[in-house]
């Protein structure tokens, strides 16, 4: 199952202390196939993931059946980790 990873657009930065360079390793270690897309940096433009996720937050995953998973990015990222992201 593929997932949508809903993340801002500073993909250069690879450093755990970032929130979705934190989820994409996750996401990268256990083999998770994903689609990035990339958003704007500012709150205030993200309307798309607004009308989304009814918040303007990332990171934020979108499953293929339209639910989707939001949490603190360390939360995240242990879940995916656990391998329970899709539980």
């Amino acid at each position: 199952m593929a997932v949508k990873l809903h993340r801002c657009s500073l993909t250069w930065f690879k450093l755990d202390l970032h929130p979705c360079a934190r989820v994409e390793k996750a996401l990268d270690e256990q083999g998770i196939e994903y689609e990035r897309v990339t958003g704007p940096l500012r709150p205030g433009k993200r309307e798309e993931l607004k009308e989304l996720s009814g918040q303007d937050k990332y990171p934020t995953i979108e499953f293929e059946d339209g639910r989707i998973y939001r949490a603190e990015s360390a939360d995240m990222a242990a879940r995916i980790r656990a391998g329970k992201l899709f539980s």
